[in-house]
């Protein structure tokens, strides 16, 4: 019923919106305050000097991003937010789109993306997957341009909640004006609200500051009537030839480091992408059934020749060992298995470590949904965070056999390395770090807000995924903390588990940090990310 009542609002407004559209004469109450063409000043962006007491109006589409296009950001949200359906709807429609006009084809591109979408979802993939291809997009001219003014003001003319979290996290920007779509009891209609045009920019910035010289940057002719643009008494032309010149900013120059975001999808999926990927889909999943099939049905030396021929590669290399250390903690402890501590990459790391390695191992995880457990092909443990029953556990597994843990307790796609839980460190008395590193061309194979179980789906419908396995030198471990008292027992555990964290981040290139598992769902899922259980 809610879906029949979402649809019945939207015919509403549209037949609003045809009347409104036909009977509308009036003069928006903005265009009082226009300054005529002639009354501004017009320069080319390579003059902008300092302007510290400046407030600076520039539109985002012609200031900041290298693309005119907008299709692919729409497709992004469309593939994310809604169904490969879906996706594939905005994609047969990419033709009309760019035959009508750009408002009409704005309007059909957050029809088909936007309609019936859950607005909480929506905001969630603004800040969790927009900002990465944006940033990609990013002109390093354009950033420089508008270092160069104290209060920045952005105008977009796609829908605010796409772009706000971007300019304000890692543009500076201090307020957003953009398109707003009409929702119906937390449900997007995909129209556009009519009131954009009557934004004041007195009230944003306030009267008080509107006396300091406000200049607009801004890259085509239809922008320098919009009404954002009404007070700038200073304007300056980018033009689309000179954005296509620009640099893409480099990571290095990010207002802060991007650690964290979430998206199926590896490149910006333009027009010809987008066609690309899904005349792909038949074809991988053929791929996932036939790599699934080589993994679980052959010997593991029967199927890495097969699974690169198909175009996955598993790089495997292995570090000296130290043979006093090994040798000393044989004698000692005489156990079957080894601790095996990774970094995590995707949800398959100790898959591929029981490849690359020809051995069998147990997986221990921090929070696993179930459906991920039953589809496992290699034995999982669930770790309880309970110090004294996972010691026992891990000390009864250990002595079965060879034992595999991610003390990061959930993956990062970027190069850093989250912290390490110290609970690993008094399981065993050998360690063996893991270095590792994945790589994908289409899909991404791990996720924080969407359905975890296909995370295998997607890692191997990839073209040509990859692992790199390095066995680094093995590292004493802490029996048990009897030989510690109080403060230095916590002390040896943290030291201890930053120094296998430290070892791997060296081994791979990565940054070490000191966020958590809490941190990446709070920011890409808004919450923990513990998986409940009945």
């Amino acid at each position: 019923m809610a879906s029949y009542a979402i649809l019945l609002e939207a015919l509403k407004i549209l037949c609003s919106s045809i009347i409104y559209h036909k009977g509308s004469s009036s003069t928006p109450r903005y265009l009082d305050k226009r300054l005529s063409l002639s009354q501004r000043k017009f320069e080319r962006q390579t003059s902008l000097v300092r302007k510290s007491d400046h407030i600076v109006v520039f539109a985002v589409e012609e200031a900041l991003l290298k693309s005119a296009s907008l299709f692919p950001f729409f497709m992004l949200v469309a593939f994310e937010t809604g169904t490969i359906f879906r996706g594939l709807v905005l994609l047969v429609l990419y033709p009309l789109i760019c035959i009508v006009r750009r408002d009409w084809g704005l309007k059909i591109m957050v029809m088909v993306t936007f309609f019936g979408i859950n607005k909480e979802s929506s905001y969630k993939i603004g800040s969790s997957v927009m900002p990465k291809f944006f940033l990609e997009e990013t002109g390093e001219e354009g950033v420089e341009g508008l270092k160069t003014f104290k209060r920045k003001v952005a105008f977009t003319h796609m829908p605010r909640v796409m772009v706000e979290s971007f300019l304000k996290d890692y543009m500076d920007v201090e307020h957003v004006v953009g398109s707003e779509i009409k929702e119906f009891h937390g449900y997007f209609l995909g129209f556009l609200e009519e009131n954009i045009g009557e934004v004041d920019l007195e009230k944003i910035v306030g009267e008080k500051d509107m006396n300091s010289k406000v200049v607009g940057i801004c890259g085509s002719r239809s922008s320098l009537h919009n009404h954002m643009f009404s007070t700038c008494k200073e304007i300056h032309v980018i033009t689309r030839a000179e954005r296509r010149t620009w640099t893409t900013l480099s990571k290095e120059k990010y207002t802060k480091p991007l650690i964290f975001h979430d998206s199926r999808l590896v490149s910006k999926p333009t027009a010809l992408l987008a066609i690309s990927t899904f005349m792909w889909l038949p074809f991988a999943f053929l791929l996932f059934v036939f790599r699934t099939t080589c993994y679980i049905l052959l010997p593991a030396k029967v199927a890495r020749p097969l699974l690169s021929f198909s175009g996955f590669r598993v790089l495997f290399s292995e570090a000296g060992h130290s043979s006093n250390t090994t040798e000393r903690n044989s004698n000692d402890y005489r156990r079957k298995g080894l601790l095996y501590v990774c970094n995590h990459r995707t949800l398959c790391d100790p898959v591929y470590l029981k490849l690359a390695l020809d051995k069998d191992v147990t997986a221990l995880t921090y929070s696993l949904s179930k459906m991920s457990e039953i589809m496992s092909p290699i034995k999982t443990v669930r770790l309880t965070r309970q110090r004294e029953q996972d010691a026992a556990m891990m000390k009864k597994l250990l002595s079965e056999g060879n034992v595999a843990v991610c003390p990061e307790g959930t993956t990062c796609r970027e190069p850093y390395l989250l912290r390490f839980s110290p609970l690993f460190v008094e399981m065993s008395d050998v360690i063996v770090p893991v270095a590792l590193d994945s790589s994908f061309t289409m899909f991404y194979g791990n996720t924080a807000s969407g359905y975890k179980f296909l995370d295998p789906l997607f890692f191997l419908m990839d073209p040509h995924p990859s692992y790199t396995i390095r066995l680094l030198e093995k590292v004493e471990g802490l029996a048990s903390c009897q030989d510690h008292d109080g403060e230095a027992a916590k002390a040896s555990k943290f030291e201890l588990a930053n120094h296998v964290q430290a070892e791997i981040g060296n081994a791979l290139g990565f940054e070490c940090t000191k966020l958590t598992r809490k941190d990446k769902y709070l920011i890409l899922a808004g919450n923990d990310g513990t998986v409940k259980h009945k």
